[in-house]
């Protein structure tokens, strides 16, 4: 029986990251209850193959609502308080003492529960159905079940909503990814410094029973990460640290099936959408999803989640109610504690009844990276007019391009760098910038890249980083676009400006030599770029080069060919800038 509470208040273990967002609430649940646990219970799925699941419940006989997290992560460690990217569940001492039963399950083919792991597949779905039922059924439940959890644990919560399980009422899936095609292969660019460590780190913790992760030394461990003093140090911990902790597990060793299977599927066998990836595609399905929807991501998470969250808020035309919440840096941060108090009000709304306030003032609520305070929208985008920037041939962003003219750089393909390149050797990367702002400018919503370019390869990759450089000459990096350019085809039907939909199912060599006109989207953003700042767009064709940016450090397998790329003036970056800062 554990008597821990988390939460903000004194006295209480104090979560890291920001706890609302920036409303006020009223009637929450407070925390009155001890805690319980029942370790490895077996959850029978409808084919026979049992999932095994960690039971955290209030000490107080009695049918509570339930919260219900699912990931392929050790279920064992999810309340550790270690500052791993993939200790995502929820604090348990946080919604167990105010009156819910917090279900962490492991889904199939990981930590110990049955089958083989699918990778965000079909049966992956059904299970989750299957899960949220038996939930809804045992003596501790009172049949209201809701999901939480970021990341993995977020798209399972996706997943189980499309399969429209009667007892599931609500879901919080913050930091989502609802097409895996997206996350793995960047329009084409396969994601591998994220890839290739995720699926070797879940096979190696999948290959470890509940003996190793409960022992006294975990427990110690537990103790000495869960102190004020260490764990408040966890507040900062970002993608790019979560990133270099999960590379360190390349070395270990961890059986070849099916991990190794799902690498060569995602990146060699089916480098182009079809319907290996289409049966991990939700998109198409979220029409299906009846049950209230909080969303949310940070900007930070250019590469991996932030790209769903829009799309989810459009697709989800037949839920009742969607709530998005965006929030600035270190604001999704490991182990996940943040919005602990926005998903409690929530919760409390739907799983228990009480007016919480949540569904109060306008539905979207996003931070502005570089200004100050929340701000709102009652749909996306805000009320925004694209301006045009010019690549001009001197290396300026401008809206007037100037002299018309060309750039170049140079991919070397498979590696073909010489040690000491030769001072004429084309660049790798190419910058432009804009001149200093002469007043603050918001950028809010879709940004696309409309390339006018010539290659001497049938196929190479674009790699598009946008960044605010500020009156010191400091770097952020802002958002990304990526784009392999035999995948460049456009579906103008469902396209729209600073959105072109790229289905990249079919590959068409580039013609060697031709000028090509590309529509490359960048990740949806928003962001302040102060006066006196500058605006500038780093274009390259390969990210492999460490000198050359990449956000949070993921970067692609190279396409494979050696090209000499031109990029015209007549190219144009696409940014939407809200009307009352022009």
């Amino acid at each position: 029986m554990s008597q821990s509470v988390s939460g903000i208040e004194p006295g209480q273990r104090q979560l890291n990251g920001p706890q609302t967002s920036g409303r006020e609430y009223r009637n929450l649940s407070m925390p009155s209850l001890q805690m319980d646990t029942d370790y490895d219970v077996s959850v029978p799925m409808r084919d026979g193959i049992e999932l095994l699941a960690d039971i955290y419940r209030p000490a107080t006989p009695g049918r509570y609502p339930v919260l219900v997290s699912a990931s392929p992560y050790p279920r064992q460690i999810q309340n550790l308080g270690a500052p791993l990217g993939f200790i995502e569940a929820g604090a348990s001492d946080f919604f167990v003492p105010r009156g819910y039963v917090h279900v962490i399950a492991n889904i199939r083919g990981t930590g110990g529960s049955g089958g083989t792991f699918g990778f965000f597949d079909g049966q992956e779905r059904r299970d989750m159905y299957d899960l949220v039922e038996w939930a809804a059924v045992q003596p501790w439940s009172d049949g209201n079940v809701g999901m939480v959890g970021i990341s993995y644990f977020a798209m399972t919560q996706l997943e189980a909503a499309v399969e429209q399980p009667p007892h599931l009422k609500a879901i919080f899936p913050v930091a989502v990814t609802v097409d895996l095609y997206e996350a793995a292969l960047h329009h084409g660019l396969a994601s591998t410094s994220f890839l290739t460590p995720f699926l070797s780190m879940i096979g190696m913790t999948s290959g470890h029973g509940s003996a190793f992760y409960r022992n006294k030394f975990v427990d110690a461990a537990s103790y000495i990460l869960k102190t004020p003093t260490i764990h408040k140090k966890f507040s900062t911990m970002n993608g790019e640290a979560a990133m270099a902790g999960i590379k360190g597990l390349l070395k270990l060793q961890h059986a070849p099936h099916p991990w190794d299977d799902l690498w060569r599927a995602c990146v060699v066998e089916h480098q182009a959408r079809d319907g290996w990836w289409d049966d991990r595609n939700l998109l198409p399905l979220l029409d299906r999803v009846n049950v209230p929807v909080y969303l949310g991501c940070d900007w930070d998470n250019v590469p991996l989640h932030l790209p769903s969250t829009f799309k989810a808020y459009f697709a989800l035309v037949n839920s009742p109610h969607v709530r998005v919440g965006m929030l600035g840096k270190h604001g999704l941060a490991w182990p996940w504690e943040s919005l602990h108090i926005e998903a409690l009000a929530w919760f409390d709304h739907w799983l228990k009844g009480r007016d919480t306030g949540i569904l109060e003032g306008p539905p979207i609520r996003y931070v502005m990276p570089g200004a100050e305070g929340w701000q709102t929208a009652d749909s996306w985008p805000p009320h925004a007019a694209h301006i045009a920037l010019a690549l001009g041939a001197d290396g300026t962003l401008a809206e007037d391009e100037g002299v018309g003219g060309i750039r170049q750089l140079m991919s070397s393909g498979a590696g073909l760098n010489r040690d000491h390149p030769s001072p004429v050797d084309p660049v790798s990367s190419l910058t432009w910038t804009s001149q200093p702002l002469e007043h603050d400018l918001d950028i809010v919503g879709e940004i696309e890249l409309q390339l006018d370019a010539i290659s001497t390869a049938p196929d190479t990759a674009w790699i598009a980083i946008l960044q605010d450089v500020d009156t010191s000459g400091a770097v952020t990096e802002v958002t990304a676009g990526y784009l392999r350019a035999s995948l460049r085809a456009v579906d103008e039907s469902i396209s729209r400006l600073g959105a072109p939909a790229l289905p990249c199912r079919t590959f068409e060599a580039v013609p060697v030599g031709k000028p090509v006109k590309y529509r490359i989207p960048l990740v949806t953003n928003a962001r302040r770029f102060r006066l006196g700042h500058r605006i500038q767009l780093i274009i390259a064709s390969d990210d492999q080069n460490p000198e050359t940016p990449a956000i949070l450090r993921f970067r692609h397998a190279s396409v494979g060919t050696s090209s000499l790329n031109t990029i015209s003036s007549s190219s144009r970056l696409m940014l939407p800038v809200l009307l009352e800062s022009r």
